[in-house]
């Protein structure tokens, strides 16, 4: 099972496994399959495992985890999970958020504002790139990606920047954008991160509708797994953990309203999860000194109850 190469570390591994419990003869379901670290250590388990990815390059990493006919890759959205396997097919579910190291690192794929490369930013094949956006949306629309998406406080500072220069010349390459990002915001002037660094986290969150994609994600989840079926996130910004610590807390009985990111909760229904823990685990030292991706990672988890799916709000 050994990778053909190892572009990417899996975060919060150890925490993962133990809250997924995996044990042969069960089924889990990796939603976010990239490299297939989390695949590779679920299959040693002894349990199968369906893998989902909507990025068509992670078919590389899948050929050296089918041999043994205990998993399979599903190049979909992991949203999609439920309408393929259909509802209490699955043991666990393990979601791994964002983008990963190795998208990061292709410049092709127009991620990263440190490396050249075409503004694209999707991690499928489809949709509108990230070159669509700075060049056609309105200033109050663009500005609103950078300042919900990327928290950005001078998104509108950014976008009238992007604005003045496009009727010019459109964007098309990474670099390109960032510079202009950083003449808006006056230069790094000894900030620990590049200006760019939440504008283009905006961006790349509306290419790929990740926000959205994790709300229906979440619910997917909830109609997939078995009753006492596992559900194990890892999370890298607060808007994602937002959206989970609030679907957990709705679902599992402790919160009694929704959020601006989440379905608003069904009144009188019984929790449909139970909490593994109380609030959000965060990777050790150890693994943070080695691996500073994992510095902002959060896992959540939750366990599956006998209570039915809940009804989609109105």
């Amino acid at each position: 099972m050994t990778p053909p190469e190892a572009p990417h570390i899996s975060v919060m591994l150890p925490e993962v496994l133990d809250a997924l419990s995996a044990r042969p003869s069960e089924t889990i379901v990796d939603g976010t399959f990239g490299a297939g670290g989390y695949s590779r250590a679920i299959l040693e388990t002894g349990a199968s495992v369906v893998a989902f990815d909507r990025d068509p390059t992670a078919r590389r990493f899948a050929a050296p985890l089918e041999a043994g006919g205990r998993f399979r890759l599903i190049e979909d959205r992991f949203s999609a999970m439920a309408d393929v396997l259909g509802e209490g097919s699955v043991d666990g579910v393990a979601l791994d958020l964002g983008v990963s190291s190795m998208q990061l690192d292709e410049a092709d794929r127009g991620f990263s504002f440190m490396r050249d490369g075409p503004l694209d930013m999707r991690m499928g094949a489809d949709g509108p790139t990230a070159a669509d956006l700075v060049n056609t949306l309105e200033k109050e629309e663009l500005a609103r990606i950078f300042f919900v998406y990327g928290e950005e406080r001078e998104s509108r500072r950014v976008a009238s920047f992007i604005l003045r220069r496009r009727a010019e010349q459109p964007f098309t390459r990474t670099l390109d954008l960032a510079e202009v990002i950083e003449r808006a915001l006056g230069g790094r002037r000894g900030a620990k991160t590049h200006p760019a660094t939440k504008s283009f986290q905006g961006l790349r969150i509306a290419v790929n509708e990740e926000l959205s994609e994790l709300e229906a994600g979440l619910l997917a989840a909830e109609r997939v797994l078995k009753v006492g079926g596992r559900l194990a996130v890892v999370t890298f910004h607060s808007l994602e953990d937002r959206i989970v610590k609030a679907f957990l807390a709705e679902r599992s009985g402790r919160m009694p309203g929704g959020s601006r990111h989440a379905p608003p909760r069904e009144a009188g229904a019984p929790a449909s999860f139970r909490l593994i823990f109380n609030g959000a685990r965060q990777a050790s030292d150890a693994e943070s000194a080695v691996n500073p991706r994992s510095r902002s990672a959060k896992l959540r988890a939750a366990v599956r109850t006998e209570a039915p799916v809940w009804r989609a709000a109105a």
